[in-house]
């Protein structure tokens, strides 16, 4: 009789390409944490888990540029506004034995006070107020975004921009954003990202910042 061996090798021995994207089910909370630890925090995949499914993905250009374009976007328009912010990048956000998730970039707004100085995220720390996310290589999944708790995810795609907004425990679709309820950013933003590829970030940013003042 045969027998099947189990061979055990660490997640950070996986070779991923830019681009690629592995799902790994049935990982418990203790398995996500050591994976966590063993990618350690200077990585360039981005991780998300919910309902016991791991995905790890590593994005590409394609993916980066939107997202870096989109966020400083986003800091122009809170600056032209006077809106006060603290921007906390693609920190990992877990909500324990549940969920974890590391948005492209998100920004605290109406809490923004309570973060200043913030070197660690503590246990009873409030979600980011705004979320973004940009698909290329996978399609994000609200699922860990939900179980956390942020108030509003914006995921760009392809030359189109989602907002979505939680409302009693469940996203829906919105054309507007609370956090700036008189800008068309469904129109702006892909608008703005198309044109960064025509004439580059710095010109396009300038370009939008021109139309702000």
């Amino acid at each position: 009789m045969s027998h099947l061996t189990s061979i055990t090798k660490p997640v950070s021995r996986m070779t991923l390409e830019p681009g690629s994207t592995v799902t790994i089910p049935s990982i418990n909370w203790q398995e996500f944490e050591s994976i966590l630890a063993e990618l350690g925090e200077k990585r360039a995949a981005r991780i998300a888990y919910s309902h016991r499914t791991l995905e790890i993905m590593v994005p590409l250009p394609e993916h980066e540029i939107p997202k870096e374009f989109i966020s400083d976007f986003v800091k122009a328009l809170l600056k032209a506004k006077g809106i006060r912010y603290q921007p906390f990048g693609s920190t990992t956000f877990k909500q324990e034995g549940a969920a974890g998730v590391e948005p492209d970039a998100c920004f605290y707004i109406q809490n923004y006070q309570q973060m200043i100085g913030r070197r660690r995220l503590q246990p009873n720390d409030p979600p980011p107020d705004l979320a973004i996310q940009s698909d290329v290589t996978s399609k994000t999944k609200l699922d860990a975004y939900q179980v956390i708790g942020v108030p509003e995810v914006w995921v760009y795609d392809r030359g189109k921009l989602k907002i979505h907004l939680l409302r009693e425990g469940k996203y829906i679709r919105s054309d507007t954003s609370p956090t700036f309820p008189n800008v068309p950013i469904t129109q702006i933003i892909p608008a703005a990202v198309e044109r960064s590829w025509q004439v580059g970030h710095v010109q396009a940013l300038e370009e939008f910042e021109g139309r702000l003042y």
